[in-house]
């Protein structure tokens, strides 16, 4: 594992993306313990995607157009469902001080949606992830399981931090229903967007 390697994974894991809005969603809302379920889920959900590149069925993924497009549309159709959850009335961005909290099994379930039914995901740790693994190794596909094992580890680190700043506002927002409305409608507006990029694109 080089320098290179866990710098360009920070700098790809910080930039905001569906895994980071739902775990700020889910700071804001629920807590700083909630949050760290949010984390845990859309970490949880880059295993798939990692051992697919690792065995190359991403390859395939790549080949077939039919199971891009069934990915791909799940995807989409899970994104608009995630801009019209946060909008609507006690949904998942309703900040309250006497708001039920959702189960965290459900937190991590919908974290993990979110990655998994993201077909770019496994492409992207197909092109990521060889980049990294050391020349003339002998097991290269431990090699690449060990830098994914990393990858996701950071992303967990990154990911709670995120929450715990998020959670750390939530006293804030509560006491400005303002805020909070503009914040359903940026969160709800980026997911929607995210939806409609994928449902754009081709491969």
């Amino acid at each position: 594992m080089s320098l290179e390697f866990l710098l360009t994974s920070i700098v790809v894991i910080l930039l905001p993306g569906t895994g980071v809005l739902y775990t700020l969603a889910i700071g804001l809302s629920q807590g700083f313990k909630a949050s760290i379920a949010a984390a845990f889920g859309c970490t949880l959900g880059i295993l798939p995607a990692a051992v697919a590149s690792i065995i190359g069925l991403a390859a395939v993924l790549h080949t077939s157009a039919l199971a891009f497009q069934i990915i791909k549309y799940l995807g989409v159709a899970y994104l608009f469902y995630m801009a019209w959850s946060l909008m609507r009335d006690g949904g998942k961005l309703e900040v309250s001080e006497g708001k039920p909290k959702q189960v965290t099994k459900k937190i991590i379930v919908s974290g993990f949606l979110l990655n998994v039914l993201n077909p770019k995901l496994s492409f992207f740790f197909l092109a990521f992830l060889p980049q990294f693994a050391p020349l003339g190794a002998g097991n290269t596909a431990s090699e690449l399981a060990l830098l994914a094992a990393i990858f996701m580890g950071l992303t967990f680190i990154v990911f709670v931090a995120y929450g715990a700043g998020a959670s750390l506002a939530r006293d804030y927002v509560i006491t400005r229903p303002g805020v909070m409305n503009w914040l359903k409608r940026s969160f709800a507006g980026a997911f929607g967007f995210l939806g409609l990029k994928l449902a754009l694109a081709d491969r």
